[in-house]
């Protein structure tokens, strides 16, 4: 990875507010940044919840606005592999959304199938996302993080995470690692600086 800040995702429709910029220090020879905002879209997977009663997304995009970045879109769908893969594709494919993040629907029982729609839709899967997640979830209910089967990857350009379904694991998930991954002063490096790079083999053909 080169030294030299990665130059900011494209802007698109319904652009996030941007905070007043905040440099990060330097850090192994790299200049002091200026925070980016991303527009992320928040997807809710279950049978049963709605907007009035979806604490875990709640919980999201409190996290999400709170560290200076744009709510791009929110959703509910039902624990249906075709229908979260579709919603996600459509999001992939929107030009206003930099990051996708799911709760719900990565453990075991039958009707958990998140994990499956978002494999079907990832071109590149983060595999250490589920590892560092499982680090960081042994902390706080130890060896019941078996049961968690968090994913994450990228498609399209756009990142995608699937995190469990309770309030406490969004909560961890963004605290513990999206929150700096996903803040471009974050040193020695961080998921955004590579944006502009994930679909470059696209832009070769």
């Amino acid at each position: 990875m080169s030294d030299a800040p990665a130059s900011p995702p494209a802007s698109g429709p319904g652009p996030a507010p941007t905070p007043t910029p905040t440099p990060a220090p330097a850090h192994g020879g790299k200049a002091a940044r200026a925070f980016i905002p991303l527009r992320i879209a928040v997807l809710t997977v279950s049978d049963t919840r709605s907007l009035a009663d979806d604490r875990s997304g709640d919980t999201l995009v409190a996290r999400i606005e709170g560290a200076g970045h744009g709510i791009a879109a929110r959703d509910i769908v039902a624990d249906d592999r075709g229908a979260i893969a579709a919603r996600l594709r459509a999001w992939v494919a929107d030009p206003g959304v930099d990051v996708v993040i799911s709760t719900g629907g990565t453990g075991l029982t039958g009707r958990d199938v998140t994990v499956e729609a978002h494999r079907d839709v990832y071109e590149k899967e983060i595999d250490a996302f589920g590892t560092v997640f499982a680090v960081v979830s042994m902390g706080k209910i130890g060896t019941s993080a078996v049961q968690s089967r968090a994913c994450g990857g990228v498609a399209g350009g756009t990142y995608l995470f699937a995190l469990p379904g309770s309030p406490g694991a969004c909560r961890d998930a963004w605290d513990e690692i999206l929150a700096a991954q996903l803040d471009y002063r974050h040193t020695p490096c961080n998921f955004v600086e590579i944006m502009p790079r994930l679909d470059e083999h696209l832009r070769r053909k």
